[in-house]
Formats: C-alpha cells, structure tokens, sequence
C-alpha cells in the first residue's frame, strides 16, 4: 500500500527541484547578457552542469542509487564540461 504523505513529500520536492530548475534557467540568461569575457562560458557550463545533474539526481532517481554511481556520474559531467569548455577557450583565442 502506497503511504499518501510521502507521495506528497515527493511531488512537493519535485516542484521546488522543478522551480530552482527555472531560477537557474532565468539565471543563465541573465549571465548571458553580461560582458564577463570568457567567464561567460565557464558561468554558462557551470550552470548547466548544476542543472543536469539536478534532473539526473531527482528527476530520473540517481539520488536513491548507491554513492559510487552518483560520484561517477557527477565525476563525468564535470569532465565533459571542462572540455567542452576547454575547446571554448581554445576557439576565444585563436
């Protein structure tokens, strides 16, 4: 048998995780009207990384797996995001 509080425990954690998700949209485009040279993208990837890994860790439920998978994947978003960003930086000064 489904317990009902917890069900709106976390429906109610989904739409605060929904509406940071927003703010953090808002805050993206807010930065991006900013002349921060190249801390524009750093600031958009950070960012975006928070973002996805928000989804990744409510949304599709990673949070309730074990540490070493969440670790792993926290690990491998911020890889991607470096380089992404790397290649950014290589193409700001060529």
């Amino acid at each position: 048998m489904h317990n009902h509080s917890q069900h709106c425990g976390a429906m109610r954690q989904l739409i605060v995780i929904w509406g940071l998700l927003l703010v953090l949209t808002g805050v993206t485009v807010g930065i991006s009207r900013l002349d921060l040279g190249a801390l524009n993208i750093w600031a958009a990837l950070g960012i975006a990384t928070g973002k996805a890994s928000l989804v990744i860790l409510f949304f599709m439920h990673l949070k309730e797996e074990g540490r070493a998978i969440g670790i792993s994947l926290l690990v491998a978003l911020a890889t991607l995001a470096t380089f992404i960003g790397l290649t950014f930086f290589d193409v700001l000064y060529r």
